[in-house]
């Protein structure tokens, strides 16, 4: 009788601390995420002196530099053992060099457990001319995730704290087999990441309507519920991916690392399977939405806070075996 009252008084105790923990958390004054930062960002990552961000070319290394100079400007610091905030490397048997961009925010009391936010900013470059536009922009795919990257990096540098260690990456090539997060998951100990918010598509409204996502590989852990609990009170819902016969969870940049058994997961909003710009020259500026952008971006904001916190902890994803 008294080891059960007293498990139950631990048991409130710990609520009541995790409670007030959060709710303090919630008071800290919240950073804003503009739609005209916003709109920016995304336009210009889009825009035709990109010429469709394909990798190996003028136009992508145009991004690059753009997203190097929005970290530097947010303030973050370059990964580790990279001295800047590109990361090089060479697919096998070629020669030429491909870049990642990354930055990090350290965490104040656990350091060595790593957040990562993440997504693409290569496309697909120059196609066939359709109307006398052949620029494959590549607005929604993924100009619109590198933006919440971006977007999210500034938040969690003004915050100013977190608990976990904070990584803002974004993959180059993955439109021709994945090979930057590839090589970003071979310079990262697994074991160490304890989760992965990776951000593809989220320009237009959802299946599920105004104020929703869905999250690939829902079923795999319990990071969507996490994110969905943080939610409580908004308008805002994650469900499960609606498409499973796409494949959608190994089809990005997530994949790598929920391989090795990281609760990697892919945000997206994008409705694939009646999509009829996706890898267009139609994926403009002009297509989005960019209240529906900011409402996610915000959503994502406000549901990791307790994984960045070190409050939450998602269950690990099965490996997979060779």
């Amino acid at each position: 009788m008294h080891i059960f009252k007293l498990h139950v008084f631990r048991v409130i105790s710990t609520s009541a601390f995790l409670l007030v923990f959060v709710s303090s958390y919630a008071q800290l004054k919240e950073p804003q995420i503009e739609s005209s930062a916003i709109a920016r960002v995304v336009g210009t990552l889009s825009s035709d002196e990109m010429q469709g961000r394909r990798s190996f070319t003028l136009g992508i290394e145009k991004a690059a530099a753009f997203i190097e100079e929005e970290f530097k400007k947010i303030g973050l610091e370059p990964l580790q053992s990279e001295t800047g905030f590109l990361q090089a490397f060479n697919r096998p048997t070629d020669t030429r060099t491909l870049f990642n961009v990354g930055g990090m925010i350290t965490g104040k009391s656990k350091p060595n457990e790593f957040v990562i936010f993440s997504a693409h900013y290569d496309h697909l470059g120059i196609l066939k001319a359709v109307q006398g536009d052949s620029i494959a922009n590549g607005a929604d795919d993924d100009a619109s995730g590198v933006t919440a990257v971006i977007a999210l990096a500034e938040y969690y540098k003004k915050l100013n704290n977190n608990e976990r260690t904070l990584i803002f990456v974004a993959f180059t090539a993955e439109e021709i087999g994945g090979f930057g997060s590839a090589y970003f998951s071979q310079k990262m100990n697994a074991d160490d990441v304890v989760a992965m918010f990776n951000i593809e598509m989220i320009g237009k409204e959802s299946k599920f309507g105004k104020n929703a996502a869905f999250i690939t590989g829902y079923e795999r852990s319990d990071f969507g519920q996490i994110l969905q609990r943080n939610l409580r009170g908004t308008a805002f819902t994650f469900h499960p991916d609606p498409y499973p016969t796409q494949n959608l969870f190994y089809r990005s940049d997530n994949a790598r690392l929920a391989a090795l058994g990281v609760p990697a997961h892919t945000i997206s909003t994008d409705q694939i399977d009646s999509d009829k710009l996706y890898h267009t020259v139609k994926d403009e500026v002009g297509s989005l939405d960019i209240n529906n952008i900011v409402a996610t971006i915000k959503a994502i904001a406000l549901s990791s806070k307790s994984i960045v916190a070190g409050i939450d902890t998602p269950k690990r994803i099965p490996k997979l075996t060779k």
